[in-house]
């Protein structure tokens, strides 16, 4: 999404699903007596009624409970919302979907003037203006989108209890599981084993392919056994089962799924083989006066290598997605994650240069990935279904490519640095806030955990997410208070008080301004596994280096918002006053070779003083792919004897010399 454009703002998300206080009045009036939900004369809730909702579902629909557990967990780690729908519009625990509005969403890059590509050797891409119109709303939804309604008749519930009430939603995952058992002919066995089918007929509806890898997720649950406290302080327990594994006849009952190449293209998708993968290929060709789109063919060499890979989200739907990638008029990016079970669309091969991240030197050492989902949408939560494919793609990556599996290799679309002063403030700002890094690296296998002692002079940044609120504004318009929600990000202050103005980013505010708590306002924000250098302590408060000034985040020792850590650290070298930083690592000018037109590196607004520290992400030598072209003949890689490192200069990285730093170990 646009960083600093809230007028736009109604322009990229649909009206609030929230309930009003009379729909939940009127939701109140046809609440029956169901077991596993307190009645309205009960005190407060146990901490176990979600646990006895699940006992009692499985009791009457004849489905294990382990099954309705594990599917439960992989839609939605047992959370309820508070009844809000996810990104695909499915509510509760089960996740049922109910998904017309969810539909009709604007896509990512859609204003008309996004500079997806960043490079200022080619005419500035042009988004088509009406791309906003362009949402895919089909005359019947997917089946995927419309499981609600069916789950309520099939359990004799009104489908706003559904919505509303998470034991009845867990009672009609249940009727719907035991009903797509019935489908094919089996009895409701008290094995778990014999229940893959239904599963993954639950979870692919329409699709198969993403129906068998998540019913592999759910058994990977089943095997491994969950616990955890829910969003509603619901204690639940999933026992471990290691031994369990789908009846052998199970996967013949589904049918062969669709071919992982689509009828498009005989390209064979670059994924892991634990998901479910198709190909829709992203068009390169040329349109109208030599202009092309996509992307870039690049077939990237070992020293032009794929170093970050960076997380977006689509602000749009999945069929409103699909549709726009095969637009050679249009923006590209390497995959797209769908929300419902995980399934995964491959664009643009990764030794290509897809456009997506708004700098090109970014773009040309890049994988980006896409996630059916909206950042000012706090109520619109992610699936787990998609965050665990997405882990296992970016693993797959990791290997492939040798990238670190660190938040400076894995960046948001929010962390990437405009190329120029004048791009700062177009920058995307997307997934966003809510999106949880934490969980994320988890799924990674790199927890965020404290890796120094209080001298190891870096902090990692580590909220608790679901206890971490901050308030945010500009969610549905300009001014209004976003809902509360768990969040990645701590706000930095001027002084250790939140009385004390919000530390300013000079580069998104050049008018001076102060940041705010815009959930577009990436200004005064450090978010979750980024690292920075310490800069002082003073009680419950800790300050970090950022944008070239100290800034202060609340981190009190009994609920801490950051671990220690420790690492590389860039400071300016004896006798440099100050330094600039950069927005991409390119070659010195003589380093160009005719017929390739110098890329100035111009320093962005911020400058780092003598004593100040950066965490160090990466090291690299300077270079630039030159393709303006449609014909590949003319690319050319240049590459130059300058020396760069990465560093965190604030929310979104930047690049020093390496002429201009001392870099040393912070607990040196």
């Amino acid at each position: 999404m646009r960083g600093s454009a809230p007028e736009d703002e109604k322009r990229f998300h649909r009206p609030a699903l929230r309930r009003s206080a009379t729909a939940v009045a009127a939701a109140v009036l046809l609440l029956l007596p169901l077991s596993g939900a307190p009645s309205a004369h009960a005190g407060p809730p146990r901490t176990d009624d979600l646990q006895r909702a699940f006992t009692d579902a499985a009791a009457r629909f004849h489905v294990p409970r382990s099954v309705l557990l594990g599917v439960a967990y992989l839609e939605s780690r047992w959370d309820a919302h508070g009844g809000a729908p996810s990104v695909s519009g499915g509510y509760g625990p089960m996740h049922l979907t109910d998904a017309r509005t969810a539909l009709a969403r604007a896509p990512e890059f859609s204003e008309g003037d996004e500079d997806a590509r960043g490079d200022e050797a080619r005419p500035r891409k042009k988004v088509p203006a009406d791309a906003a119109k362009r949402a895919v709303v089909p005359a019947e939804l997917p089946a995927r989108l419309r499981t609600l309604t069916t789950a309520a008749t099939l359990a004799g519930l009104p489908a706003e209890r559904l919505r509303t009430d998470p034991a009845a939603n867990v009672l009609g995952g249940a009727a719907l599981l035991a009903a797509e058992q019935r489908k094919l002919g089996q009895t409701a066995s008290s094995d778990p084993a014999r229940w893959y089918a239904a599963v993954a007929r639950y979870g692919g509806q329409d699709d198969m392919r993403g129906g068998q890898a998540f019913a592999n997720e759910v058994y990977e649950v089943m095997r491994q056994g969950q616990t955890r406290t829910t969003d509603a302080g619901q204690r639940v327990t999933l026992p471990a089962a290691p031994e369990l594994a789908p009846d052998a006849t199970q996967k013949k009952r589904l049918g062969e799924p669709a071919a992982r190449a689509s009828a498009q293209s005989a390209r064979t998708p670059e994924c892991p083989r634990s998901v479910a993968c198709e190909s829709v290929p992203a068009p390169y060709e040329e349109f109208g006066d030599g202009d092309y789109g996509n992307h870039d063919k690049a077939d990237r060499p070992d020293d032009q290598r794929v170093s970050t890979i960076v997380i977006h989200d689509t602000e749009g739907s999945w069929e409103t997605t699909l549709k726009l990638i095969k637009d050679p008029t249009y923006v590209s990016w390497h995959y797209t994650i769908r929300s419902a079970d995980g399934l995964i669309a491959q664009h643009v091969p990764t030794n290509d240069v897809a456009w997506h991240a708004g700098n090109w030197y970014i773009n040309s050492h890049s994988v980006g990935i896409e996630h059916e989902g909206f950042l000012a949408a706090p109520d619109a939560w992610y699936t787990e279904a998609m965050y665990r494919t997405s882990a296992r793609l970016v693993k797959y990556l990791s290997r492939k490519y040798d990238v670190p599996l660190d938040r400076q290799h894995i960046l948001g679309h929010d962390n990437v640095p405009g190329t120029t002063t004048a791009t700062i403030p177009g920058m995307h700002t997307d997934p966003g806030p809510y999106w949880d890094w934490a969980h994320y690296f988890t799924l990674l296998g790199k927890p965020f955990k404290a890796a120094s002692g209080s001298h190891g002079g870096l902090v990692t940044i580590r909220p608790h997410y679901e206890r971490h609120k901050p308030v945010y504004t500009g969610c549905e318009k300009p001014g209004d208070t976003c809902a509360p929600h768990g969040s990645t990000a701590v706000r930095l202050y001027t002084a250790p008080s939140e009385s004390a103005p919000l530390v300013k980013d000079i580069g998104l505010h050049p008018d001076g301004s102060a940041s705010t708590n815009g959930v577009n306002d990436i200004g005064a924000r450090a978010s979750t596994g980024q690292r920075f250098a310490v800069a002082g302590r003073s009680g419950d408060w800790t300050a970090v280096w950022y944008l070239g000034q100290r800034a202060w985040f609340h981190n009190p020792h009994r609920a801490p918002t950051a671990v220690n850590a420790k690492g590389l650290i860039a400071t300016p070298k004896d006798g440099r006053q100050e330094i600039p930083v950069y927005g991409r690592a390119y070659p010195e000018k003589e380093a160009y070779p005719a017929g390739v037109p110098y890329q100035a590196v111009s320093p962005l607004p911020y400058k780092l003083a003598a004593g100040q520290k950066y965490a160090v992400g990466d090291r690299m030598a300077g270079d630039y792919f030159y393709a303006p072209t449609f014909d590949v003949s003319k690319h050319a890689i240049v590459r130059g004897e300058d020396v760069y490192y990465e560093i965190q200069l604030g929310h979104r990285v930047g690049y020093v010399r390496a002429a201009d730093v001392e870099v040393r170990r912070s607990d040196s």
